[in-house]
């Protein structure tokens, strides 16, 4: 049997490469996608994975694939979670998962497999997007499957197989980071009311020791895809690369909620995602100024059950392709730049403007005298809407209440 297996370099994964080598008496094949992971010295992941047994190790780089196939669509679509989250682990699942796949064809494995645990959000992304990609194929799940329960087992196990185990520290909650954000969970952020540890944010300078003088920056788009910063056209990885920097460096991006698992529990995590916080809202500013009312309203209602389908894992599915045409089909007309202002963790939008799609009329808008708009004509717009208040009122007091 062979198995591909999805690995970071971390405990976990070490010791699920070599618990599959001998539970399933398989040849293991190490996969890491790399979708811009923070600080990680990738060759080093691929010599501890042949260390510790793989068969192959395999790094591939996926951030081009990461960004232009996952976030921006997103972007485009304004997918922010239960209104906070703007799902930078979610995004990064289904390119990942693509490649696990892939990667089983090109060395003929008979299955895959995935660090998950039994309680979270990933494993159902993983599998949702397997499964979507090629129907037959198999999948390891090991959290759902051994008898090991938590940290100290692994390293026991670790201990016992000598399996190389990482010699770094491990802080006291868990991390993923990638190009869009770092999420932190679990460990000392497991209760609600406790506050971030000290130290713990990787992409952002806290808030309070952020400059002292704000920083104004434009961001460029087309057909709702980003395309310069500060006028320099850039592609989407630099871009993002760019715009985390600036964002990092005024403090901007950080999230705490609580949110709704799809297994139906609740869980606190931790966020910190500077570049595509700015480029959300410069999104929305172009958008205010290029999009019909309607319009607008229809995609916004539609929103959150896009968000809801990246974050379930459904990035596969055939009603997340159908309303990203939809979406897709919106931005025809977001051309255009918006300024803000970073200052101390805030983001204000400046201004906005688009030379070919705007819908914004100063001469309809103004508050000033003018020949466009006849102000009497409201009367009568607003008599009729008021017609089944006024039914509705004249009939209760008939009735006394």
């Amino acid at each position: 049997m062979k198995v591909v297996l999805a690995y970071s370099g971390g405990l976990d994964t070490s010791v699920i490469l070599h618990w599959i080598k001998n539970t399933y008496d398989a040849e293991v094949v190490a996969y890491t996608g790399d979708v811009g992971q923070m600080d990680e010295d990738l060759d080093a992941v691929r010599a501890a994975a042949l260390e510790t047994g793989a068969s192959e190790a395999v790094v591939e780089d996926l951030r081009e694939a990461f960004v232009e196939e996952c976030i921006f669509p997103a972007l485009r679509a304004n997918a922010v979670y239960e209104w906070y989250y703007l799902m930078g682990t979610s995004l990064a699942r289904p390119v990942i998962a693509r490649g696990l796949v892939q990667a089983a064809e090109r060395f003929g494995a008979d299955a895959i497999a995935h660090g998950a645990t039994g309680k979270g959000n990933d494993q159902v992304r993983f599998e949702l997007a397997a499964y979507a990609l090629k129907p037959d194929i198999q999948v390891i799940a090991p959290w759902r499957e051994w008898n090991l329960k938590g940290r100290s087992d692994l390293v026991a196990y670790a201990e016992a197989n000598r399996v190389p185990i990482p010699a770094a520290p491990k802080p006291a909650y868990s991390m993923d980071a990638n190009l869009m954000h770092v999420s932190y969970e679990g460990g000392i952020l497991e209760d609600p009311w406790s506050s971030p540890p000290e130290g713990m944010f990787r992409m952002t300078i806290d808030p309070e020791d952020a400059p002292d003088q704000p920083e104004v920056i434009t961001v460029r788009f087309e057909t709702g895809r980003p395309i310069e910063v500060n006028g320099v056209a850039m592609d989407g990885v630099d871009l993002l690369t760019e715009l985390n920097a600036i964002g990092g460096r005024h403090g901007v991006g950080r999230v705490d909620i609580v949110e709704n698992r799809f297994l139906g529990m609740k869980s606190r995590g931790v966020y910190e995602t500077p570049g595509a916080t700015l480029l959300h809202h410069a999104h929305r500013a172009v958008e205010s100024i290029t999009l019909d009312r309607e319009v607008h309203h229809l995609r916004d209602e539609l929103v959150p059950r896009y968000a809801e389908m990246v974050y379930n894992g459904l990035w596969f599915s055939p009603e997340r392709d159908a309303l990203q045409s939809f979406m897709d089909t919106v931005q025809e007309r977001v051309n255009g730049e918006a300024r803000l202002r970073l200052f101390k963790g805030g983001v204000q939008v400046e201004g906005r403007r688009s030379e070919t799609h705007t819908l914004y009329d100063e001469a309809v808008a103004t508050f000033e005298a003018d020949d466009v708009y006849d102000q009497s004509d409201a009367t009568g717009f607003i008599r009729l809407n008021a017609l089944r208040l006024r039914t509705l009122a004249g009939r209760r007091i008939e009735e006394g209440e």
